[in-house]
């Protein structure tokens, strides 16, 4: 799970990163927080490192956090916007972006914990999924819980932590359909990028302890695309 944290306040930024890492710790989720000095430095990065809880400060110079939340809605972006601030004077232009939560300084680590809690349930409830057979019929297959996905002539074979899937649709289709965190990284695999656990020359070893074979030379890109992303 990406979380970002945007303050201009060195300091804030650093108290709020602290809690969270407690709260990961805690709840035993995996968890990558990164820190924006300014709406435009995460507008910038957005793009290659698209989070999935934004812990916005409202007040900050150039464009605050409610501009910036209301940008990213407008390009359709579904993070999860927990805007912290002085003041509760905003409140209602949190509507508008539908907002999570407002949370008034100073912040109190069990009242983050509580807000984090419910952005990771919101997160379960609306992420992606695939519909893969089972049993005769369908089921909706989370795609955070994918492993990788294997070409197999005119089949897919998606590996899953639940088991694997056998489908009747070609890996490129499939391909469309996944996130941002999967990657092709040889002709016939497609991997989940949250499962890497390290990579050598030749295969990419999960956190399962699968290998998972890759191109030459496709090391370094994987590397720095799990760096992008984590």
């Amino acid at each position: 799970m990406n979380i970002s944290l945007c303050d201009d306040n060195a300091v804030e930024r650093a108290y709020i990163k602290n809690i969270v890492l407690d709260w990961a710790l805690q709840s035993g989720a995996l968890v990558s927080a990164r820190e924006y000095p300014s709406a435009e430095t995460l507008l910038f990065s957005y793009p290659d490192c698209p989070p999935d809880i934004l812990l916005l400060d409202v007040e900050m110079p150039g464009m605050n956090g409610v501009e910036l939340a209301k940008k990213l809605r407008a390009q359709a972006e579904t993070a999860q916007i927990v805007f912290i601030t002085g003041y509760p004077d905003f409140i209602a232009e949190g509507y508008e972006v539908e907002a999570l939560h407002y949370l008034v300084k100073p912040v109190t680590p069990e009242k983050l914990f509580e807000v984090l809690d419910r952005a990771a349930v919101k997160i379960e409830q609306s992420e992606r999924k695939i519909l893969v057979p089972f049993d005769g019929g369908e089921i909706a297959l989370p795609l955070r819980e994918i492993r990788y996905i294997e070409a197999r002539r005119q089949y897919s074979l998606i590996r899953a932590a639940a088991g694997e899937y056998r489908l009747k649709v070609p890996i490129s289709e499939l391909e469309k359909r996944l996130d941002g965190y999967f990657m092709r990284v040889q002709r016939s695999f497609i991997v989940n990028l949250r499962e890497v656990l390290r990579i050598n020359r030749t295969e990419v070893i999960l956190r399962s302890g699968e290998a998972v074979p890759i191109s030459r030379g496709m090391a370094e890109t994987v590397g720095k695309r799990i760096i992008e992303l984590f």
